[in-house]
């Protein structure tokens, strides 16, 4: 039996950061229609599952989530059934039954309060950084992102603060520093 190296270490009531991109990096989510259907499917089995979503987004080509577990060890089964009962809408949706539609996903444990405030950064940075938007300012035109949310729960200033405090420093461009 194939083993993962480094093994995943899945813990009760913690954090992850959760990455996944479409085999061959395919635009398969390029319409609302189909990002919505993600959203739903990625809520309905966080759901069921017990887990909380904190912060997500979804591009055409892949998505990030950040979710705190309920039960660790039910992790990757939550992620293959997120990726089984998209993969089926989308090939519906397209007329190509049986296509391949995820690659693989990559689970990060966050760390500390700041880990967490910076991937939380990154995931609303996330349509910048991939040129669906340009600025800041237009992250409220992005419809697939938790950063509407955020914003009308936590206010302005706050986001500000959170991404004065929490920099991403990968690729926030000079420009976008708040």
């Amino acid at each position: 039996m194939k083993t993962h190296r480094p093994p995943h270490i899945y813990l009760n009531n913690q954090y992850y950061f959760i990455t996944s991109v479409t085999y061959q990096k395919i635009d398969h989510f390029n319409s609302n229609l189909k990002k919505n259907l993600l959203k739903r499917i990625i809520y309905s089995v966080l759901t069921q599952y017990k887990y909380s979503l904190d912060a997500w987004v979804i591009l055409d080509n892949h998505y990030h989530i950040l979710i705190k577990t309920f039960q660790g060890k039910y992790l990757a089964r939550v992620v293959a059934s997120i990726h089984g009962k998209s993969a089926i809408e989308i090939n519906k949706i397209d007329k190509k039954i049986g296509r391949q539609i995820w690659y693989q996903y990559w689970d990060y444990c966050i760390r500390d309060e700041d880990d967490y405030f910076r991937h939380m950064n990154y995931i609303h940075h996330n349509p910048i950084k991939h040129g669906y938007i340009q600025s800041i300012e237009n992250l409220t035109y992005y419809n697939f992102s938790s950063y509407i949310e955020y914003l009308k729960e936590k206010g302005e200033e706050w986001i500000r603060n959170c991404f004065m405090n929490y920099p991403i420093i990968d690729f926030t461009r000079e420009e976008d520093n708040l």
